[in-house]
């Protein structure tokens, strides 16, 4: 047994034990042993700061990053994937086809040009063909990667094994909706990490469906259970779940009248094959998210790593600074941003402009889209909306000429924006979106309080978190009425016992978070160090 521990923090590095942990420590707790013999000098690399290429012999340990193809998937695992490399690590980073030439048309050949050490490779998705300059369809796109990625990613993985010039890949890091990785990684002989790039509270939603269904909540027994108030049923005993959720807060899965449903049982097969993984990496942090990860740590044989908020930890290890530092300008995103937004922002009043932005999948009708406008046109704020031109359902998102002028001067309508740099400018005071988890950590992070638009998959347990849990977030309603969307901007950014609780709340998780990465003594750091111990570098000295 080797204890290794450094710069003051509680990092505890056991090799060839059982751990049994308590659940406050569950990001260190495993129930399997594996043996494995570390040396000093790869011990005390693992810590915040320092290249562990530096002590790994001629080559960088060789990582290999699989995201599932959607931007909100994309960001995320190149956010990791950096601060992989930064840690040194030499990294191939997996693109489908299809992400790869949109990559290429938003951002130009150079965005896919990488270092010699962090490449970009490419695998098909079995989709049809298209260029369309859009989300593919979510249950086709599922069901295309579960059935035919695989033995496309087998043959990568040889590949580049026995590609000239490149190191062995020691380790697949894959997405938690890619399970399919941990197969294409036991056949070279590797360990596969996944990250779940959702809400630790998603996670359980998820792991809930059996329940509910064995309760007989899902499937629907007809669609007019979605609007009739069933959906409005108490669960107050879901596993790892808060005592006030309801039926309607659970994934936009479980929202079927089909037992066969594609997405159902996506999700039920991918929760179930990850505890087939050497390791679960979750971007969240402790102290927001204790309970449910607790669950986790209790139903699954494996590690589980927190190491968020991942914009946090990527910004301290990779910062943008100058724009002068390779690493950090390689960016994953699908629509090319609109570099006016944060110019827009200059000058106006701090907390004074409603941000909007519904992500990368949302749609809505062209009536949803005008209950918003003229809820935002007649609430008297200015306010800086993403628009993306497949945002309304089948059609082209257009905006009636009369909005645009009783709106002018305090409306700048955009397609893609840096939503991070949006979030962190002082006159931003408050933000509508659809609750993706990307974007409820850079809203948690940047302590602006939200309005809870939830659309699609875990979006609506995490907008019941924010609203009842954490207390930063308000519902708009799946109804849109202009009058409720005027009504709650005006409470959130009003001088209000409400909009001033949410965003005191708001500012107080912020600090949480950047305690949870501050270096030293931060536990998502910390965290992200034991994963690079026993799980990276671990395989790297197992192989040889």
């Amino acid at each position: 047994m080797l204890i290794c521990s450094s710069f003051g923090t509680n990092i505890v590095y056991i090799c060839a034990a059982i751990w049994t942990v308590g659940l406050c420590d569950c990001h260190y707790k495993r129930r399997s042993s594996h043996s494995c013999t570390v040396s000093i000098s790869i011990c005390m690399s693992a810590f915040p700061g320092d290249d562990m290429g530096a002590t790994l012999a001629d080559e960088k340990p060789h990582v290999v990053c699989v995201p599932f193809p959607s931007q909100g998937h994309i960001t995320p695992m190149m956010k990791l994937a950096k601060v992989l490399h930064r840690k040194g690590f030499h990294i191939t980073f997996v693109n489908t086809e299809y992400n790869q030439r949109r990559l290429v048309r938003s951002r130009g050949p150079d965005a896919i040009t990488g270092l010699p050490d962090f490449r970009f490779a490419t695998i098909p998705d079995g989709m049809p063909l298209s260029d369309a300059d859009a989300t593919q369809d979510p249950e086709s796109l599922c069901y295309s990667t579960m059935t035919t990625c695989l033995p496309h990613l087998k043959n990568l993985l040889h590949d580049l094994n026995n590609k000239s010039g490149t190191p062995l890949v020691r380790c697949v890091v894959a997405d938690g909706l890619m399970s399919l990785s941990v197969d294409a990684a036991v056949e070279i002989g590797v360990p596969c990490a996944l990250f779940w790039t959702a809400s630790a509270c998603g996670y359980m939603g998820y792991h809930n469906f059996r329940f509910l269904i064995d309760e007989g909540l899902t499937p629907l027994k007809d669609k007019e259970q979605v609007t009739n108030g069933y959906m409005d049923t108490p669960v107050t005993h879901a596993c790892g779940m808060s005592k006030h959720m309801r039926l309607r807060d659970f994934p936009s899965f479980i929202r079927t009248t089909n037992r066969g449903d594609v997405l159902l049982n996506f999700m039920i097969h991918q929760l179930e094959q990850s505890s087939r993984a050497t390791a679960i990496i979750v971007n969240t942090f402790d102290e927001l998210e204790q309970p449910a990860l607790d669950a986790m740590c209790t139903m699954l044989p494996l590690p589980i790593y927190t190491i968020g908020p991942l914009n946090f930890l990527t910004e301290q290890l990779v910062p943008n600074g100058d724009g002068s530092d390779t690493l950090a300008l390689i960016c994953p995103n699908l629509w090319r941003e609109d570099r006016s937004c944060l110019e827009w922002l200059q000058g106006r009043e701090p907390q004074s402009v409603v941000y909007i932005n519904f992500g990368s999948i949302t749609t809505m009708s062209s009536q949803e889209l005008l209950e918003f406008a003229w809820g935002l046109a007649n609430c008297g704020y200015d306010f800086l909306w993403i628009v993306r031109n497949d945002l309304v359902k089948g059609d082209v998102a257009m905006l009636p000429p009369e909005f645009l002028e009783v709106t002018k001067g305090r409306c700048l309508l955009a397609s893609w924006c840096d939503q991070e740099a949006v979030l962190h400018h002082e006159a931003v005071g408050a933000f509508l979106m659809h609750c993706g988890w990307n974007s409820m950590m850079e809203g948690l992070s940047a302590g602006v309080p939200m309005l809870c638009w939830p659309f699609f998959a875990e979006q609506q347990t995490n907008s019941r978190y924010a609203c009842v849990e954490w207390g930063v977030g308000m519902e708009v309603g799946k109804d849109v009425r202009r009058e409720v969307v005027e009504a709650r901007i005006r409470e959130v950014m009003g001088v209000g016992e409400v909009g001033r609780e949410m965003r005191r709340k708001a500012v107080e998780w912020s600090k949480i978070a950047v305690r949870a990465t501050a270096q030293p003594g931060g536990r998502s750091l910390a965290n992200l160090s034991s994963l690079l111990e026993d799980i990276l570098l671990s395989a790297v000295e197992n192989a040889g």
